[in-house]
């Protein structure tokens, strides 16, 4: 994260493998460095492609990578928990404090079981990358006998990427599906609370969200 100073990056690199472990011991989906960096990334595409100013573009990495920071207290309010514990960091980077709220927001709404309010275009952001990371990486359990539906979806997931047409106003999360391993529909069974939030974020930038699976638009 070259957002973020190398000592700071390497104790924060700790936390979120520590969030990765306590996680394997509930079965819960992966949530590692890997998640980390791509929502990071993606929350800094949207924001950049939608013509942010640099710093903006900044923050919103600097939220999307430690959006799940929360996880190392409890998978449940896992936002909230998140934006406590990473003020101290956001401090000793010395962000500003108009910086630190915009950040401390983005992490505390980005959970759809807390609300999932977009409150400034960086929470927006992170909230739609942290959702469009649906892939078959994120699947620990080995035996499919074993698989939750979530599992299963996550599991048939061949690729996704985001597209944002800043002249259009429109985000698109496109996703190739394995469909001898789990339907369209049982996509939308799982992840339709999670693409509503998406779309409700979409409209706080000024956009429009679609969703495409196996290239057929189907939101």
């Amino acid at each position: 994260m070259t957002t973020i100073p190398g000592h700071l990056n390497d104790k924060l690199s700790i936390y979120i493998g520590m969030c990765y472990d306590f996680l394997c011991e509930m079965g819960a989906l992966e949530h590692s460095q890997r998640h980390a960096a791509i929502v990071a990334e993606r929350t800094r595409q949207i924001l950049s492609q939608l013509k942010y100013d640099q710093r903006t573009c900044e923050l919103g990495e600097i939220a999307g990578y430690l959006h799940d920071l929360g996880n190392l207290i409890n998978r449940y309010e896992h936002g909230r928990a998140g934006a406590f514990l990473i003020l101290p960091f956001l401090q000793e980077m010395q962000l500003t404090h108009e910086e630190v709220s915009m950040v401390l927001g983005a992490v505390g709404n980005h959970e759809e079981n807390s609300g999932g309010y977009s409150v400034n275009p960086i929470s927006a952001a992170v909230m739609i990358a942290d959702k469009s990371d649906v892939a078959r990486e994120r699947v620990r359990k080995q035996d499919i006998a074993a698989f939750k539906p979530r599992d299963r979806v996550n599991f048939a997931v061949e690729k996704t990427w985001l597209q944002v047409d800043e002249e259009k106003k429109n985000i698109t999360l496109n996703i190739i599906i394995n469909q001898d391993i789990s339907s369209v529909m049982e996509y939308f069974e799982i992840f339709l609370t999670k693409m509503m939030l998406c779309r409700r974020a979409a409209e706080h930038l000024n956009c429009t969200f679609e969703l495409v699976i196996n290239d057929s638009r189907v939101l």
